[in-house]
């Protein structure tokens, strides 16, 4: 025998890596929409969330302040966006480019902006919400659709101001259908 024919062979041939990458990248390929869905369902968990607390921030600053507190909501080509503020009606709104103009009686507690090309945008069925400060009320009650291509959460807002979140179309795991 010969020294050449004792060494063994160390290593991937060409041929054996260029089948790994393969197989790699159509993996990558098949998950990947799966994974973009997977990510716009959490942002629109994750808003709808947000969106909740601030609701309860509305109300509990209301009975803070004793005084009423606001949630408006506007929705448009600029995108979406809520302000959370004292003061009347439209005491503090979106502006085109997703700022915020209050006028003089009004302070602004929280704004949200979600420009339009963010895949989540919000779309209430009220422009305001007024959370009253003695009663801990809110009127109008109303729903507000947090909505991404890869699915819909409404969040259903009681008179006691609670939100309660469900899917309209079952296009969100893990919650009750409206």
């Amino acid at each position: 025998m010969t020294h050449a024919t004792q060494q063994r062979q160390r290593g991937l041939t060409l041929i054996e890596a260029a089948s790994v990458i393969g197989i790699v990248a159509i993996l990558i390929g098949i998950t990947l929409p799966t994974f973009k869905d997977l990510m716009q369902r959490r942002q629109v968990e994750g808003m709808a969330a947000q969106l909740e607390t601030d609701l309860h921030l509305a109300r509990s600053e209301a009975v803070a302040r004793n005084e009423s507190v606001r949630v408006g909501f506007a929705h448009g080509t600029h995108g979406s966006c809520y302000v959370v503020h004292t003061g009347p009606v439209k005491g503090c709104v979106c502006d085109g480019s997703g700022g915020l103009v209050c006028s003089a009686e009004a302070v602004a507690l929280r704004r949200v902006h979600l420009a339009a090309g963010r895949p989540v945008q919000l779309q209430a069925n009220s422009a305001s919400m007024l959370f009253d400060a003695i009663k801990g009320t809110v009127t109008p009650t109303g729903t507000v659709r947090v909505q991404a291509d890869a699915g819909k959460l409404h969040l259903v807002v009681n008179v006691m101001g609670r939100a309660r979140a469900c899917t309209p179309d079952a296009s969100m795991a893990g919650y009750k259908a409206c």
